[in-house]
């Protein structure tokens, strides 16, 4: 027998009291019939002027497919009890479900942005004023979308329109009661606050006269006196307890998702003017949001909005408090771009309301790369947030409270809350130990937030974001209403409202000061779910790497013209800013990953464009500063920090032959639409310049050969069977890198049992196909310089065609594919079984790289059968290894010897198309001597990525080489003007996990030089000498160097 039965069902008559007392809250009820609709359009933003409204009535029905509509109509209601409060009540009914349910609009009063409504909030309570006066009302609705899948309408009813009297003591009886009968709920049959409580309240319920019911202003009377009874019952009683629950009001607005940027914008509208408004009703409710990108478009869209907030947070009762411009994805990002996303965030909140953030606030990202804590402790941040590591699917985090060490050894106070959902959100695919960031707040979550903390010894204490989210909406008037109740209660946690920012200083403190073991992670934080995220939507990585690459490449162009120039003004820093909010905002969780709908990748296909563009006026306009118009000549020029030869295509028709500056001919081939050229050396982050000149055809010998199926060149002997290669021996290190046929094309059944785009199950090897229908495969190009064969696949519907690149100057093998994908729910990838006894692997990351697992020894081994890695994957004996680089592609398997990359996905939620159609990407094998340290794995992917750059006309003098290294593990990331000086940042990270001694050299003079940390706030002394640093394993340093004075070197 449950406890409920035990006590004659009580619970469930309380609860059937609640329900009653509910239904009293209104008083004084008015219905009213007539409203006005008018079919809109987006651009409306305020109640619009117009002749062509028309009647509308209720239970009339208005659907369509991402259409607006305003509705109008005139409130005058006069209150029987001045003490009570006007309500209008709208309820225009729920459609669909999940992320979906119900319609959504922005309600403005006498043409003011009031609040919004929608399904979770359909009272717009009016202020005093309008008491018996008339009150003009208008709603922006908004019919949704369908939250992914075929394109549909949705309908909408419009079932209530009405205003009342809310009675305040009816309305506070109600949700004291129910926060007590919710908490004895929560409580043991042996916890005396439960006997006490279950008094309380069934004294009270027999207070309550219902045969009065039909006598309103007796029956009132009583409900009035049960309501003080319980408050003085209530106030009695020792509430005290040492556990205190931190509540802050969130709500999380996905920048784009199941909905466009577009409609982000309207969300921001409507949720942020229900906060403003909820905070005019209740003086403790305390709000945080973290994204300075929904600030910029509420600023933009509704300035008067704006102005609210930033008035809200002078008081201290809204904290915009995050870091990051937007809650970037943090797998894909590269370091650079999690740099600036803090940068641009973290200045927009100063700039706009004299706000330093302190907490990286990532509640919903899918993995946190282990070049996190680095970033943020020379960031100015001192504690990292997030929840969604709960949704691990093996192993649960054994502590919630502890230090995040990175990779150089930097330290980040991290926490995770653990807020479980309400109990009526309940799914099958969800862990035991799965947390939210959208908590409600009621007597289970509290007691349960408190009960899910693992680190209790060390804080006696957590935090609960309170809020609707994903969509937006935020906080209701129930959760407002059942913190005030609940702080009335024993038997609970204290609860009180707080910024999250004095939440951490609490948990810092307690941190600090306690005895008890402080727990260290020492490794990325791997999300053992959404392994998709590292490879749907294979366009948007591609944009985002080459994007990543391009922006780079135009700061430090545009740095050189500023240095050559000596003029800082001709820094591109506003259009190149410009720029980099396209790449950050794009780089949003839900965005880069490839789990939106269709439209957000049509819009983020426009948004690439008008980045690119910027990026190349950029460019070009350097160049043209930089480059004398000469004929016959071209400038080369090398964005890496390291010195480069490779080959380069230059577009010129006729026999030509190239020289470099010296005069010397310059190794050369002739190809389709000009020539293939051995560049000469050109210099770390510099420029060469070559000539070209008409001479007679010769044909150089070469070194390359194909016969029988078998290439040969001066470092392999590679043979093929039946489309795949069956063997590469390496005629340098006498050894072969294969133990079985690589290149193999496999293709996986792939569907996951809960979110498409976002997840792979370990079950997809269970169907497995190999793309065996090889349609031809022969020799295209062979010169003194490479080798070219063409290899074409068939797949069911699709057909893949592959350049086979062997070089006569370097080891790198690369597989030039275009890819005609017209497959869903298949997973493509790319397999090399080698000749490596390792038990561990290498992946590129963010500033860095990280080892991982090549087995299955244990869960946490298992669980990473797909990792996220950048430029390249490396796994390695003593003495010898094998690289697999790309130049787009993030997802990697490396499982007993058998190195694979994710190419496609085609997921078909929540866009039914996602990955269809043309693609085109590059993958390298690099068998290299030595250990990876040993090896210049990083240099070829680098040159893959990033391969010279060609402009015609001759570079002038001064510019050969802007700034280098001495030490071939530190690479030069950034170099660009300073934010707020006129003064150079360069930004340099040690890769090969070694100490260093470290010299940056100069193409120009200097007055002085600083460190400074990544927020370009100085960390060092000012220094006149050259440029000396020592660096740890993996160490960012970033230094700004003022007073430039170009000269030639």
């Amino acid at each position: 027998m449950n406890a409920n039965n035990k006590n004659f069902f009580l619970i469930d008559k309380f609860n059937k009291e609640i329900k009653d007392i509910a239904s009293l809250i209104y008083r004084n009820i008015k219905r009213i019939n007539e409203f006005y609709c008018l079919d809109s359009n987006q651009e409306d933003m305020y109640p619009p002027e117009s002749v062509l409204w028309k009647e509308c009535s209720l239970n009339s029905h208005w659907k369509g497919r991402d259409k607006y509509v305003w509705v109008k109509f005139n409130v005058n209601h006069e209150l029987l009890d001045k003490d009570n409060k006007l309500v209008a009540f709208v309820d225009f009914g729920s459609t669909d479900g999940w992320h979906n349910e119900g319609f959504e609009s922005l309600c403005f009063v006498d043409k003011v942005p009031f609040q919004g409504v929608d399904q979770n909030h359909r009272e717009i309570i009016l202020p005093r004023r309008y008491d018996g006066k008339e009150a003009d009302i208008c709603l922006k609705l908004w019919s949704g979308l369908e939250g992914g899948g075929i394109p549909r309408e949705t309908q909408h009813t419009f079932k209530e329109l009405y205003t009342a009297e809310l009675d305040v003591k009816v309305d506070g009886l109600y949700f004291l009661a129910k926060a007590v009968v919710e908490t004895i709920m929560q409580l043991t049959d042996e916890d005396e606050n439960k006997i006490i409580l279950t008094d309380i309240i069934e004294g009270i319920f027999q207070q309550i006269d219902w045969t009065l019911r039909y006598n309103q202003d007796k029956f009132y009377e009583c409900l009035h006196k049960a309501h003080d009874l319980l408050h003085e019952r209530l106030s009695q009683l020792d509430k005290s307890s040492g556990i205190r629950i931190s509540a802050v009001g969130h709500t999380h607005i996905d920048v784009a998702w199941l909905w466009r940027l577009k409609h982000t914008r309207e969300k921001c509208a409507r949720s942020f003017s229900t906060v403003l408004r909820y905070m005019d009703l209740f003086p403790e409710y305390i709000f945080h949001q973290s994204q300075a990108q929904l600030y910029e478009f509420i600023k933009e869209d509704y300035p008067e909005i704006f102005e609210k907030i930033k008035q809200r947070v002078a008081e201290g009762r809204w904290e915009p408090n995050g870091s990051m411009w937007v809650e970037a994805d943090c797998n894909i990002t590269g370091g650079e771009s999690l740099v600036r996303q803090i940068l641009f965030g973290k200045r927009f909140f100063k700039e706009e309301f004299d706000v330093d953030c302190d907490v990286l606030w990532l509640p919903d990202v899918f993995g946190y790369s282990w070049a996190l804590p680095q970033i943020m402790s020379k960031s100015g941040i001192k504690t990292f947030i997030t929840s969604k590591i709960s949704w691990n699917k093996y192993n649960r985090m054994p502590y919630d409270t502890f230090l995040w060490r990175g990779l150089d050894g930097s330290e980040v106070l991290t926490h995770f809350i653990t807020t479980p959902e309400s109990q009526s959100y309940k799914s099958e695919w969800k862990s035991d130990f799965h947390n939210t960031y959208n908590g409600h707040l009621t007597p289970y979550t509290v007691r349960r937030t408190w009960e899910r903390y693992t680190n209790k010894d060390i804080y006696k204490g957590q935090l609960i974001p309170f809020g609707y989210g994903d969509g937006g909406g935020g906080v209701d008037r129930t959760m407002l209403e059942m913190y005030g109740a609940m702080k009335a209660l024993p038997g609970l946690p204290v609860i009180q409202q707080e910024k999250v920012s004095d939440f951490t200083s609490n948990l810092h403190e307690a941190f600090k000061n306690t005895d008890k073991y402080k727990h260290i992670w020492d490794g990325e934080l791997y999300l053992e779910y959404h392994r998709g995220t590292y490879t749907s939507q294979a366009f948007i990585k591609k944009e985002n790497r080459q994007l990543e690459f391009k922006y780079r490449r135009a700061e430090i162009l545009s740095t050189l013209n500023a240095v050559i120039n000596n003029n800082f003004s001709l820094y591109e820093q506003e259009a190149l800013n410009d720029g980099w909010k396209i790449l950050l905002r794009n780089q949003f969780h839900d965005i880069i990953p490839g789990s939106s709908i269709a439209e957000v990748y049509e819009d983020a296909r426009k948004e690439y464009i008008t980045a690119n563009e910027t990026a190349d006026n950029v460019i070009a306009g350097s160049m043209k500063s930089l480059t004398a118009d000469q004929k016959d000549h071209y400038t080369l020029f090398n964005s890496c920090s390291f010195g480069r030869t490779e080959l380069t295509y230059i577009k010129r028709e006729g026999s030509t032959a190239f020289y470099d500056e010296e005069g010397a001919v310059l190794e050369a081939a002739e190809v389709e639409g000009g020539y293939l050229v051995k560049a000469p050396a050109v210099p770390p982050l510099g420029c060469k310049t070559i000539k070209a000149a008409d001479s007679v055809p010769v044909k150089p010998d070469t070194v390359l050969g194909f016969s029988n199926n078998t290439v040969e060149t001066p470092f392999y002997k590679i043979v093929f069977e039946k489309g795949c290669i069956e063997s590469v021996y390496d005629k340098e290190n006498d050894r072969e890198v294969l133990s079985k046929p690589g290149n193999v094309l496999e293709v996986f059944e792939d569907r996951p049992l809960d979110f498409d785009a976002w997840d792979i199950d370990i079950f997809y090897n269970n169907k497995k196909h190999e793309m065996d229908e090889l349609v031809s495969f022969g020799l295209k190009e062979l010169n003194n310089l490479r080798l070219v064969l063409k290899v074409e696949w068939r797949y069911k519907n699709s057909s893949i065609s592959q350049d086979i690149i062997f070089y006569k100057h370097s080891r790198r093998i690369d597989f030039v594919t275009s890819l005609n994908w017209n497959e869903h729910q298949q997973l493509l990838k790319v397999k090399f079984p080698v000749e490596i006894r390792a038990t561990k692997a290498l992946y590129d990351i963010q500033f860095g790289n990280v080892e991982r697992s090549a087995n299955w020894n244990t869960s946490w081994d298992m669980a990473k059968f797909e990792v996220v890695g950048h430029k390249w994957a490396d796994i390695s004996e003593g003495d010898y290894g094998v690289a697999l680089l790309n130049d787009c592609k993030y997802g990697y398997d490396i499982k007993d010897g058998n190195m694979r990359l994710t190419l496609i996905k085609s997921a078909i939620h929540p866009d039914p198309d996602a990955d269809q159609g043309e693609h085109l990407f590059t993958y390298s094998l690099y068998p290299h001597r030595g250990s990876f340290k040993d090896s210049e794995v990083e240099q070829e992917a680098w040159a893959l990525n990033e391969p010279l750059q060609v402009f015609h006309g001759k570079a002038v003098s001064g510019i050969s080489s802007l700034l280098s290294v001495n030490a071939g593990n530190v690479l030069i990331d950034t170099v660009k003007k300073a934010e707020d000086l006129d003064a150079i940042v360069v930004r340099m990270h040690e890769y090969k996990g070694c100490r260093s001694k470290v010299e940056l050299l100069c193409a120009f003079d200097f007055e002085w030089w600083q460190e400074v940390d990544l927020m370009e706030k100085p960390s060092g002394e000012i220094k006149k000498s050259g440029i000396h640093l020592s660096m740890k394993p993996y160490e960012i340093k970033t230094i700004l160097i003022k007073g430039i004075l170009a000269h030639e070197k």
